[in-house]
């Protein structure tokens, strides 16, 4: 325990000196809104995929508190997530932040009428150009999306076919303030997890309702400001954001809790005479 408490005493005191060096601020004292510049090397990105592999929002939630850090980054516990599997916790992930954001389109209801189904799928087409999934030619796997819905809730951001079309990009997740559509294909096929507004449901196409603005800019999602790269972990307990440039430190005091965690209840299981499952088996 002395070891521990030293360890964690060391590392709390590099993250709070590093915390102070990313503080940028004008003379009038507004905080600079910038992207950050991190190792985004293959090598890098393997490592902290590794460190927060199995690593549950919990543990991340009391890494952050240990380097001053309390409730930040947690995101509103209203997205959740579609399902929630306590077999295989296929709803789990953890991924690297594509931030994604939307704003109202400016063809407003009623403006829109079709004598036939091929008048509709042309306006589609065209509305999609200016609603498209442009995010997806810079994702690698392990990346997950973060979608700012903009305002425009009666929308599926995340369908069924755009689902399976992220999963073969190898993407980690998508998380998004709006809504998702198609959700029954969603949950069977379970290809790609998926947290959203209360785990509901947004009926409409995103032709003529919304157009996408941007991507991989600073964006609000569930109260967090999330920025490119940041580090994304979402399991039955909500969606947690950790600042890129404390990944390490928060993983590691998140690893060690989760040994510690992982350990006790192990013997509890042992005293109570229930099978040990892979919530705390040792990690290989």
């Amino acid at each position: 325990m002395t070891r521990l408490f030293l360890l964690l005493s060391s590392v709390l005191l590099w993250a709070a000196a590093d915390l102070a060096a990313q503080q940028l601020y004008t003379p009038l004292g507004v905080r600079i809104l910038q992207n950050k510049s991190y190792d985004d090397s293959d090598r890098a990105r393997a490592d902290i995929l590794t460190l927060y592999r199995d690593l549950r929002v919990t543990d991340v939630c009391d890494g952050m508190d240990l380097v001053g850090l309390q409730d930040v980054g947690l995101m509103n516990n209203t997205i959740r997530s579609l399902w929630r599997d306590v077999d295989k916790f296929s709803h789990r992930f953890v991924g690297f932040a594509i931030t994604v954001r939307h704003v109202p389109s400016d063809v407003r209801a009623g403006q829109n009428s079709f004598e036939d189904l091929a008048g509709f799928l042309g306006f589609k087409d065209e509305q999609y150009s200016r609603a498209p999934d442009a995010w997806t030619a810079v994702a690698r796997p392990g990346d997950c999306a973060v979608i700012d819905a903009g305002g425009v809730f009666e929308v599926g951001f995340i369908g069924s076919n755009n689902s399976l079309g992220y999963a073969q990009k190898g993407v980690a997740g998508v998380v998004t303030n709006g809504y998702a559509r198609d959700t029954d294909e969603i949950v069977k096929t379970r290809a790609i997890p998926v947290y959203c507004q209360d785990a509901l449901s947004g009926r409409g196409v995103r032709p003529g309702r919304l157009i996408a603005e941007s991507y991989n800019f600073p964006v609000n999602c569930g109260g967090v400001l999330v920025y490119p790269g940041d580090v994304v972990v979402a399991d039955g307990d909500g969606v947690i954001v950790v600042p890129r440039e404390l990944t390490l430190t928060v993983g590691r005091l998140a690893r060690g809790i989760n040994v510690e965690d992982e350990a006790s209840r192990g013997e509890r299981y042992k005293s109570l005479k229930i099978p040990l499952d892979e919530t705390v088996k040792e990690k290989k």
